[in-house]
């Protein structure tokens, strides 16, 4: 092994070190003790075990210990609830020695292959928890079981930026196949993170057995004798090292490609080393990975991703600004003003979420009777799923209902309004509501763009009203923008917050400003492509110039998912707030007049084209743009955009930008924010003569 513990201490002196320890286990039925070790960073569930040089040097040393004591068997398992999630990030994060960086690549195959490479039977029980090396670990084992109650699974290394670098690659693909490696390697890294449930794990053969919670570990040692004792013969896959691995590389390639079009080096690198895994040759592997993690611990890709992580994983769950919870209100019933699709998604969160009575109204009882038929529907594929049983499915359903009569809404204590987005209908809908709801109720919109301040101005109880702006799909976006306006109390933002958080959303306060922070930039970005458009540029020229940046979709595209005529309103709106800076572009008004869902028209192979009758109602001047003039006037006015933002105080950092694009717009977290990205690029210094963050809070790559 590379590292000393004297060296693994000044690598990482900060490092909160997971302990393994070794104990001797007398098992009945069989002649020799089982080595049992068990990893243990001495926190609670709340802190995971991870592993830096000094973990590294302690998993060694107990290896040692089983070693010594001569086995029938070694196993390693975690603390309660816990396996391991991989390498200590807050240490990663600060290596700048190119050295360092391979060392800590060299050690984790050093230590790790030792339980790949012995005669005695080796065996990961994964108690919990499982992600990257610690995953890596368990499969450098030679078998592995399972508990049931596992709630993370995943090698979220490309996700980040990165590959899994101590073994994953190489191992994976030849235990279950380059086809489900590239899924859970690739495929669920880039579609956010996406983690395994217990039983496609186990369907993938990546662990055995699965055993209950209660007596796992009991379980796991008996199954353990059976497999020594040759009772027990779990099955191995045959792999295909031809035509099957060369369809697996291609997908990877295209999902890499699609995903992020070639701006992450870490999704890259991981197909080249899938593709190697076809060999079987773990000296070869190895050397392959350790090379490619020590390239990249010292790329800034890794500090973008982890940028990102601690955003999404540390800054989301304090958000700026939100008052104490002990101000919050206890919601025990939800009004939702709209039966529209909407308001169905919000219904079916509110009562899976927070399991009270939800209650739909709308102008006509047709409207409410599909929007609870939607949410029953939805309840039903869930119970299909089995991801609710019968008994629970009934209870949620009964809890959501629909009524023609806002009196239903009086004993309700949180009401969301998700109407037509006009200013006028909302303030009746608020006023009408205000006839019926007590003076403690809690009044939320959804609205997109309009003044939430204005919206309440004309209510005897302003201070109860709130932004509450959700992203399409409801259940999936995990962003909430919760906007205070002039006159919102500390309780009505407090309810808010904490309402936010049951849902299992990322909440960030915004300052009540045309469009809030997400669809502000976006119709920025999305204004500037489409000025180009105008003057001349092609549709497919300016609609691919922001491919390098690996964006999850292209302008064009996200105003189809968006709808042209959403885009539009939304437009007009921001042109009456800032003139100067948000144009409505008489094509694209057009464009919703004529019906028209989107400019592409693709053939049966997936060629794509522009609809003949948008190029004929589109009027084009005659100064094209190149892509990166197109590039670089969007990316400029963003940086323009967000230093305003900044100065209006709409949040109160940066990073709340930075947060609110990664949760509400997929920007991709190997990118680590649009600030940092504009800084590191050089645009904030070129175009508001500063860069929006300190030196050192995070770098990015410019590709």
């Amino acid at each position: 092994m590379t590292f000393t513990a004297d060296q693994a201490k000044a690598a990482f002196p900060d490092e909160v070190v997971t302990n393994a320890v070794t104990r001797l286990v007398k098992v009945p039925g069989l002649d020799k003790p089982v080595a049992l070790i068990t990893l243990d960073n001495g926190h609670d569930h709340t802190r995971p075990n991870t592993f830096g040089p000094q973990g590294l040097v302690s998993l060694n040393a107990a290896i040692d210990a089983a070693f010594a004591a001569d086995p029938a068997a070694i196993a390693v398992t975690g603390k309660p609830f816990i396996f391991a999630v991989g390498a200590d990030l807050s240490g990663v994060e600060a290596v700048a020695d190119p050295a360092l960086a391979r060392e800590i690549a060299q050690t984790g195959h050093d230590v790790f292959r030792r339980l790949t490479e012995t005669e005695i039977p080796t065996f990961g029980f994964i108690n919990g928890a499982v992600m990257g090396g610690g995953l890596e670990l368990a499969l450098s084992c030679h078998y592995r079981t399972l508990s049931e109650n596992t709630a993370a699974i995943a090698f979220p290394e490309v996700f980040l930026g990165l590959f899994p670098g101590w073994g994953g690659t190489q191992l994976l693909p030849n235990l279950i196949g380059p086809d489900a490696a590239v899924t859970v390697i690739i495929e669920n890294a880039l579609a956010q993170n996406k983690m395994l449930k217990v039983a496609q794990a186990a369907e993938l053969g990546i662990v055995d057995e699965v055993f209950g919670s209660a007596d796992y570990l009991e379980q796991s040692l008996l199954w353990l004798v059976k497999v020594v004792n040759g009772e027990i013969s779990p099955a191995r896959r045959e792999i295909d090292r031809g035509a099957g691995w060369d369809a697996a590389i291609a997908r990877a390639k295209a999902i890499v490609d699609g995903r992020t079009k070639g701006a992450s080096p870490g999704a890259t690198k991981a197909v080249e080393l899938l593709e190697l895994a076809r060999e079987n040759d773990l000296d070869r592997g190895y050397a392959a990975e350790t090379d490619g993690l020590a390239e990249l611990l010292m790329d800034d890709t890794l500090r973008a991703g982890l940028y990102s992580f601690n955003l999404v994983n540390k800054r989301a769950k304090r958000p700026a600004g939100a008052p104490d919870k002990s101000l919050a209100r206890k919601v025990n019933k939800v009004g939702i003003v709209g039966a529209g699709l909407m308001a169905s998604q919000m219904a079916l969160l509110f009562v899976r979420r927070l399991k009270v009575p939800v209650v739909l109204t709308d102008v006509d009882q047709e409207r409410v009777d599909k929007g609870v038929s939607y949410v029953h529907g939805e309840i039903d594929k869930l119970l299909a799923k089995k991801r609710v049983s019968p008994d629970g499915a009934n209870r949620l359903k009964a809890l959501v209902t629909g009524s023609l009569d806002k009196s239903a809404f009086a004993d309700a204590d949180f009401v969301i309004e998700a109407v037509f987005e006009e200013l006028g209908v909302k303030q009746k809908v608020f006023a009408d509501l205000e006839q019926y709801v007590s003076p403690e109720a809690i009044l939320a919109t959804n609205t997109s763009s309009l003044s939430i301040t204005a919206m309440a101005s004309q209510l005897k109880h302003p201070e109860r009203v709130v932004g509450f702006h959700f992203f399409n799909p409801v259940a999936v976006m995990p962003l909430l923008e919760i906007v205070r306006a002039e006159k919102t109390d500390d309780a009505a933002l407090a309810t808010a917050f904490a309402l936010g958080k049951q849902l299992k959303k990322s909440s960030v306060l915004v300052k009540d400003a045309s469009a809030f922070v997400v669809n502000r930039l976006l119709l920025r970005f999305l204004g500037e492509v489409l000025v180009t458009v105008d003057e001349g540029t092609p549709f497919d020229v300016a609609d691919k110039a922001l491919e390098p940046l690996g964006l999850p979709m292209t302008p064009m595209t996200l105003m189809q998912l968006v709808g042209p005529a959403i885009a539009l309103h939304v437009g007009e709106t921001l042109h009456e707030a800032f003139p100067d800076r948000f144009t409505v572009s008489e094509n694209l008004d057009r464009f919703v007049k004529a019906g028209k869902k989107g400019v592409w028209q693709w053939d049966d192979k997936g060629n794509a084209t522009v609809d003949p009758e948008v190029a004929e109602l589109w009027q084009q001047g005659d100064s094209p743009s190149t892509s990166e003039q197109v590039r670089d006037r969007a990316l400029a006015a963003i940086a323009e955009e967000i230093r305003i933002m900044l100065d209006e105080g709409v949040v109160a950092e940066a990073q709340d930008i930075d947060l609110c694009l990664i949760l509400g717009a997929g920007w991709p977290f190997w990118l680590g924010g649009i600030t940092p990205y504009l800084d590191r690029a050089g645009v904030s210094e070129k175009v508001n003569g500063k860069p929006f963050l300190a030196p050192g809070v995070a770098s990015v790559p410019l590709s």
